[in-house]
């Protein structure tokens, strides 16, 4: 070491390999404005993995709390198509139904265009998404290598190995809640875009199937 911090020492080939692999399974979960937003910014925020101040360890958890909060948003987010025009809506599930974004107009307005909503309002199971999609991703962030020579420097190898492992095992649970708990949300940034449609919404669910993102 001379003039200043070392940098941290560069995780092996193999350990590489094995957690980009897991990322990129897990990353299927998550929204793709979100990953990619991470990924664009990350290696900046961190100086490329090496010495980071203190500034840029803050601005580094602070991109990963937005992103994760980023998950957990749009979570919550829905698409339909206008029975009236045809048209694109994407919105919100609420507590009496949806709520589109780029729809201007009265409660009946909206009924007569959309039909009726309450189907599509936000249920128990929308919040274990959102709860696994941001755990999932702070998971793959921590696994990051850039992240850890920011935020972890001075961690042993056995912690480090962890947290390499961890999107390995974060992966296999959020799969398997996923599976055995299908999302019905065709929401923002999903691969899965295809909207509910009148006849997919008889009997207050879309077709069910895990939306995931094109990585």
């Amino acid at each position: 070491m001379i003039g200043g911090t070392a940098k941290p020492p560069t995780p092996p080939p193999a350990v590489v390999d094995k957690t980009m692999c897991a990322a990129c399974d897990i990353l299927k979960l998550l929204p793709t404005g979100t990953v990619l937003a991470f990924h664009e910014l990350a290696p900046s925020f961190t100086n490329h993995g090496g010495a980071c101040g203190a500034a840029s360890r803050y601005v580094t958890t602070a991109l990963i709390v937005a992103c994760a909060t980023s998950c957990v948003l749009f979570s919550f987010t829905d698409s339909l198509v206008s029975r009236a025009d045809g048209r694109l809506y994407y919105g919100v599930a609420t507590r009496r139904g949806f709520r589109p974004f780029n729809f201007e107009g009265t409660r009946e307005e909206m009924e007569d265009r959309f039909g009726d909503l309450p189907g599509m309002k936000v249920r128990a199971l929308d919040f274990v998404h959102a709860l696994v999609s941001a755990v999932v991703f702070v998971v793959v962030a921590l696994g990051n290598a850039e992240i850890q020579g920011c935020l972890f420097p001075d961690v042993g190898p056995s912690v480090r190995e962890m947290l390499n492992n961890l999107p390995v095992a974060f992966g296999l649970m959020a799969s398997m809640v996923f599976m055995i708990f299908p999302t019905t949300r065709k929401g923002i940034g999903y691969t899965d875009m295809k909207p509910h449609k009148e006849d997919d919404r008889k009997g207050g669910t879309g077709t069910p199937g895990q939306s995931t993102l094109l990585v």
